[in-house]
């Protein structure tokens, strides 16, 4: 899912996608980010049953161990080779689980890594700003990737991504000035 996204901010960032394109794939990014944070929140609680099962795991190889022990104590044959056969089980499963638990800890890191860096790559795509090289579209300049002389649609592109930029400066200034005005408003109530 985080490949297909990174492949289509690829896309966006090369100028291979096409100005009225643009808006509805950044929307799908969207919502694929927010599946994706669903799957961390899924992999935060595979996380927490396998911490919790490890520590059943645990406390029963206590109890096997101590009573193991305590047959041993008594002089107690059979009871302590069957508590060797199940200190055995416990061990190996207590191993496995704390395998699993650094394989799911490990994988967890690594999809919030992705998860934010895709998060903020959307929103560079969604501003109409390169990631690698911020100095493109939000400063007047050409976007990285977009080769004007061969490509004929990059100069639309180009366009496209000013007037987004514009637009967004234009939409938090408004933001601003209805907020003062507000405040204002306010005040003369009062």
């Amino acid at each position: 899912m985080l490949d297909q996204l990174r492949e289509a901010l690829r896309a966006l960032r090369t100028g291979a996608v096409h100005p009225s394109e643009r808006r509805p794939m950044i929307a799908s990014m969207r919502d694929t980010l927010v599946q994706a944070r669903v799957g961390l929140g899924d992999l935060r609680a595979a996380l927490d049953t396998t911490r919790a099962r490890l520590g059943e795991e645990r406390r029963e190889l206590e109890t096997v161990r101590r009573r193991k022990g305590l047959a041993a104590g008594i002089k107690d044959v059979q009871t302590v080779t069957i508590a060797e056969r199940y200190e055995a089980q416990h061990l190996q499963r207590v191993t496995v689980f704390e395998q699993k638990l650094a394989v799911q800890e490990a994988e967890l890191a690594m999809a919030e890594r992705e998860v934010e860096e895709m998060t903020a790559e959307l929103k560079l795509a969604a501003a109409g700003i390169d990631s690698v090289a911020s100095g493109g579209a939000a400063s007047g300049g050409v976007a990285p990737g977009l080769d004007t002389s061969l490509d004929p649609d990059a100069e639309q592109l180009r366009q496209e991504l000013d007037s987004l930029a514009r637009a967004q400066r234009r939409a938090a200034t408004n933001a601003e000035a209805d907020e003062k005005l507000a405040a204002l408003k306010r005040r003369m109530e009062k």
